[in-house]
């Protein structure tokens, strides 16, 4: 059983988060770098940060710019920023009322298999949401968990994108708990045209309670993983 250090940020910036989850995640790739050169044995931490973001927007690596449907005028009347950042996927929306999580893992010490550990996190949202009577599942070749798959109503609870070097990972998962939907109207989510997004509040028809939802989610990502918080 490996150890995963919890952190709760509360709601944070996102260029700060990025700033801080760069920081653990190369702090991790440096003792692996001085193992291999000294040929020692120094034990790798993990981390599991839960975050809230103001209104952000974040396009990854092999995303499309023109997913973004506004300008800096229009981002800056919604209150809201724009990144072009360094994991997978395409265009996503942060907000408030949106669970996100972040685990920065050594997966040398549980399993070297990116597809694997994507599978992984589905898993554990796909179970959380079981818990409120929430019935999610994978889309095929679209990574994340959906709702109605293979119906003309699909849409997605939460999205995943994940950045990896020498088997670290940062980045993660963002679960619209109690999200304001109208905020992905101003983009082409995951670059995935005609397809809709939603939330918990919206399935449910009523809010749920942000630390009640990170408890299950915890819980299942120790059982999944075999790790201790």
């Amino acid at each position: 059983m490996q150890k995963v250090i919890l952190q709760d940020l509360g709601l944070k910036d996102y260029k700060e988060t990025w700033d801080y989850q760069e920081k653990l995640f190369q702090g991790i790739i440096d003792i692996k770098i001085d193992n291999r050169k000294n040929n020692s044995e120094n034990v790798t931490p993990n981390y599991f940060v839960f975050v809230e973001h103001p209104h952000v927007y974040t396009l990854g690596k092999s995303g499309d710019l023109s997913n973004l449907l506004l300008n800096e005028v229009q981002l800056e009347q919604k209150g809201a920023t724009f990144y072009k950042i360094n994991r997978g996927g395409d265009i996503t929306y942060h907000g408030p009322g949106q669970i996100v999580g972040y685990p920065i893992l050594d997966l040398d010490n549980f399993f070297t298999d990116i597809h694997k550990y994507l599978r992984f996190l589905e898993e554990v949202i796909i179970k959380t949401l079981a818990e409120y009577g929430i019935t999610a599942a994978r889309s095929e070749g679209e990574t994340g968990v959906w709702l109605d798959v293979g119906t003309p109503f699909a849409r997605k609870i939460c999205a995943m994108g994940v950045r990896t070097s020498r088997w670290v990972t940062m980045h993660g998962f963002a679960l619209n708990a109690n999200t304001n939907l109208g905020y992905f109207d101003n983009i082409i989510p995951c670059g995935i045209k005609g397809k809709a997004v939603t939330s918990m509040e919206a399935e449910l028809g009523k809010k749920v309670d942000l630390d009640e939802v990170k408890t299950k989610i915890l819980k299942h990502f120790s059982e999944l993983f075999d790790v201790e918080l």
